[in-house]
């Protein structure tokens, strides 16, 4: 059985803590997995950024993408290498590019979903263009924000249509703050969105190819604490449903990774953020859930690259609308979504392909996030956002919370 290497590129910005682990641990799983005639390894590297010649070969099979819905030239380049060369990337570059919160609202409002009412606004200012003097004499037509809060409801939110890690989102609870927050808020073009009052659950689900963990989320509290590391704070009835708005949203767009935010109000889950394709995975923020992410990475990167699978590079809604034309119940509905969602992402031959040759992931894991190495990536990425007389505190907390992760079971 002849010997082969599938090479798995970590495109990557500021990212610093998971890369450490995710590389460590694929070296010390030491793969060689059958498949169909082969014994295939792995082996990582971190994607450079420098001139490429549009013809050039590639030498990955897998791209994990951090960098492109905000660096143009990796984005160009990954892009290339798709069209070209066949590289698998996740997630679907032309998706993040296109497919905003604006468009990730609209499309779930399609499927049925109970999105909370939400508006789109022009923005106070404007960059200098050509046309626009004219554009805007001809056709702006004056608006009274206080009307628009009358429709919605007093409070609501006011936040950038394309989001970006809460920036500009303000919560207003009347015709003074609407408008201070409106007159402040730039060239941004705005959502106002009907805020979900009254709701007794938080919860953000990630969704990794077909992995999923929701974490109930505290936005009040500081960055290190929004991930809380409560356990069991929801029936598994609920827990299901969120895994499959999760993977509806992220088959619809294509998107492998990300992050949806719903709030649960007298018993229905209302998804309220939900365009995140490039989640926050930094020990910092998710500490606790910290090494199930990396887990996540790793499961389905060594599952991408080892099956040669295929990329799916356009976008199919068809079947999605067909089911949400149909006369079910939304449940019913929800159900046949994450059924096609499912087939898109292999579930069964995924979940298969872990129990046959990823079994030794969880003790390799549990392993080395006891050991000096995973706490100096913990301690470099602390470096990097902490002052340095924060430095040993900070360490120590987020360390020892993943060493609960370790006590408590590996959840």
């Amino acid at each position: 059985m002849p010997n082969v290497t599938r090479r798995i590129g970590l495109s990557l910005g500021a990212d610093i803590c998971w890369p450490i682990c995710y590389e460590e641990i694929v070296k010390r799983l030491g793969l060689a997995i059958p498949w169909r005639g082969e014994r295939v390894g792995i082996d990582v590297e971190r994607v450079t950024i420098e001139p490429f010649e549009l013809r050039q070969a590639c030498k990955y099979d897998v791209v994990v993408d951090r960098l492109t819905h905000w660096y143009h030239t990796s984005r160009e380049w990954i892009k290339k290498c798709i069209v070209l060369n066949d590289l698998y990337v996740f997630n679907n570059p032309w998706s993040v590019q296109a497919n905003e919160k604006h468009t990730s609202y609209c499309a779930m409002m399609r499927l049925g979903m109970p999105i909370p009412e939400t508006w789109m606004l022009p923005p106070k200012a404007y960059e200098p263009l050509p046309d626009l003097k004219p554009t805007l004499a001809r056709y702006a037509k004056l608006f009274d924000l206080k009307k628009v809060g009358e429709k919605l409801g007093w409070p609501f939110f006011l936040k950038p249509y394309d989001g970006g890690g809460w920036r500009g989102v303000t919560r207003v609870t009347d015709e003074k703050s609407a408008w201070k927050a409106y007159e402040d808020s730039g060239t941004s073009v705005l959502h106002a969105q009907a805020s979900v009052e009254g709701f007794d659950l938080f919860v953000r689900c990630i969704g990794f190819g077909p992995q999923t963990r929701c974490v109930l989320y505290d936005p009040s509290a500081p960055l290190h604490d929004r991930y809380t590391m409560k356990s069991k704070f929801m029936p598994a009835a609920d827990e299901e449903h969120l895994r499959k708005v999760t993977l509806t949203i992220n088959a619809f767009f294509g998107w492998e990774f990300n992050s949806c935010e719903a709030l649960r109000k007298k018993g229905t889950w209302y998804p309220i953020d939900f365009a995140n394709p490039c989640p926050d995975s930094q020990v910092t923020s998710l500490h606790f859930h910290f090494p199930w992410l990396v887990k996540a990475y790793l499961r389905w990167t060594i599952f991408c690259a080892a099956t040669k699978r295929k990329m799916r590079k356009t976008l199919d809604w068809e079947p999605f609308y067909a089911v949400a034309a149909q006369d079910l119940s939304s449940e019913e509905k929800l159900e046949r979504y994450a059924k096609i969602a499912d087939d898109r992402f292999e579930t069964a031959r995924f979940e298969e392909f872990c129990k046959q040759h990823l079994s030794h992931l969880d003790q390799v894991a549990y392993e080395f996030f006891g050991t000096p190495e995973a706490k100096e990536a913990v301690r470099v990425k602390v470096a990097a956002l902490f002052p340095e007389h924060e430095l040993e505190r900070f360490t120590e907390l987020f360390w020892n919370r993943i060493q609960d992760w370790r006590r408590q079971g590996c959840p």
